[in-house]
């Protein structure tokens, strides 16, 4: 093809997704972490485990962490008496990608937990999810949390 016809076809395709469609996609995301967060406030981890993908990458602390392995580790801590307390979600931010399959949820967490041994805790942090639509509905395919620095 020459470079003529490629800038006009290119020229002709929408630099963005129906506004209307984008924000459909956003409020199901939005939604969709509310439930996510509320899962985790509660420990109910069979919902909030149900939403991730199992392939998804998560990033706690710096370090890669396979699902399966978070959600062993966290389960026994809930299952021997830790868990979280509250978990509070604010600034939340959602991008949704010009495919409309792909959207970025971002946003503050401050979440007061305990251990099993009874340690309690506050922690304020920032999270990402990247929510992608799948066969089996949409799904978080990658997380980063890190605590935020003090103020």
């Amino acid at each position: 093809m020459n470079k003529l016809l490629l800038i006009i076809i290119a020229a002709m395709l929408p630099l963005s997704a129906p506004a209307d469609d984008t924000d459909s996609v956003a409020a199901t995301i939005r939604t969709l972490e509310d439930t996510f967060n509320e899962a985790y406030a509660v420990n109910d981890l069979e919902t909030y485990f149900g939403m991730y993908a199992e392939d998804a990458t998560l990033i706690f602390y710096g370090a890669r962490q396979p699902v399966p392995k978070y959600r062993e580790e966290w389960t026994a801590e809930v299952a021997a008496g830790g868990g979280v307390d509250r978990n509070d979600v604010t600034d939340l931010r959602i991008q949704v990608l010009a495919d409309r399959d792909v959207a970025i949820a971002t946003y503050i967490l401050e979440t007061d937990s305990h251990t099993a041994g009874g340690e309690s805790s506050t922690i304020r942090a920032y999270e990402t999810d990247v929510w992608q639509r799948r066969d089996d509905g949409w799904k978080i395919v990658s997380m980063h949390y890190s605590e935020a620095a003090d103020d």
